[in-house]
């Protein structure tokens, strides 16, 4: 069945960096978009990082506020996707979420897979 896991959150102090992982499985990893949200307490939940299938050229994009400071990276050999962050501040504190999503080429139907999140605490 189709899964994300994401694991590698934690507490952390200003500055810090952290790493989180997502591992795949169930579905054809390698063709879907992996995209990071969050979600902070009171808030809706936002685009981090994405980046695009093996087909689709490769593409990034990262939200502003975290430009310069986190990267997303995936191994689709593995099935895994990484966040990197770096220079954490207090307001990047949210539970993060992978996320992979595609569209079938015959039918045009969207596919949504989410994680269950994981936890990112940034606190002196």
């Amino acid at each position: 069945q189709v899964q994300l896991v994401e694991s590698g959150g934690g507490l952390v102090q200003p500055g810090e960096s952290l790493t989180l992982s997502c591992a795949a499985s169930g579905f054809a990893f390698d063709s879907f978009r992996v995209s990071w949200y969050r979600q902070a307490p009171g808030k809706e939940r936002e685009e981090v990082a994405t980046q695009s299938g093996r087909h689709s050229g490769g593409w990034h994009r990262y939200a502003d506020d975290v430009k310069g400071r986190f990267t997303i990276t995936r191994d689709n050999d593995r099935n895994i996707a990484w966040l990197q962050m770096s220079n954490l501040q207090s307001e990047d504190t949210a539970r993060y979420y992978c996320n992979a999503w595609a569209r079938e080429i015959a039918t045009s139907k969207e596919l949504d897979y989410w994680g269950q999140g994981t936890q990112v605490t940034v606190a002196s």
